[in-house]
């Protein structure tokens, strides 16, 4: 509660203001309130009741000094300053594990071959090993072998699947305990044509696309 002796000061402050008061005539514009004798009228600290027409261009001399331009708010530049050069935790995504990568089978084996020879194993050692170690959550991997259309087709069936099989047991003896799909599609899914009427030569290396093996990495859902 407020002590009288104080409140009465206050008061007595406010009425000996408001008797010092100068007159302002209300201009033409009629941008501000008046009383019955046509003046402006004011609050008890001197500040002039403006109409609801008023603008910045009606200010008069006694109810408006000079106006100055808004102050800016300090508050966005400030918090920005505390995020320069770092990465918010929300921004910060997981690894993915959804990825695949093709061993080219005549980098991988020698025609007609399933054992992986060393640009094979350098393959998995640089490109696949560290996505692996990288990724959260891995749940999943398929290994797919394919050949080309050279040879039968129960031949080329099971060689497509040595070839994956042989990815798989590499891939475990490197540590790899995911769970391993394996298998093998022949010379079913081509993913280039070739005209027939080429030499074997030329045949062969023209079907080197499709002689591979896939390893796909998934995020399997739990």
């Amino acid at each position: 509660m407020i002590n009288k002796v104080v409140l009465g000061l206050l008061l007595g402050a406010s009425s000996s203001y408001v008797a010092a008061q100068t007159d302002i005539q209300v201009p033409s514009n009629n941008a501000y309130t008046q009383d019955s004798r046509g003046v402006v009228t004011r609050s008890a600290f001197g500040l002039c009741w403006r109409s609801g027409a008023w603008t910045p261009g009606d200010a008069i001399a006694g109810c408006d000094g000079a106006l100055a331009s808004p102050i800016p708010n300090p508050t966005a530049p400030e918090v920005a300053s505390h995020l320069d050069g770092k990465v918010a935790p929300a921004a910060i995504a997981a690894n993915s594990c959804d990825f695949t990568i093709a061993l080219e089978s005549d980098q991988t084996f020698g025609l007609n071959q399933a054992v992986l020879n060393r640009a094979a194993k350098n393959r998995i050692d640089h490109d696949v090993l560290p996505k692996l170690t990288a990724c959260n959550g891995a749940s999943g991997m398929t290994i797919t072998g394919y050949t080309d259309l050279l040879g039968n087709a129960r031949a080329n069936q099971a060689l497509s699947e040595k070839r994956a099989a042989a990815v798989a047991d590499y891939l475990k003896k490197k540590g790899v305990t995911v769970n391993m799909k394996v298998a093998g599609v022949g010379a079913s899914q081509p993913v280039k044509e070739c005209d027939a009427k080429l030499n074997r030569t030329k045949l062969v290396a023209c079907l080197a696309p499709n002689r591979r093996v896939l390893i796909e990495m998934h995020n399997l859902p739990k």
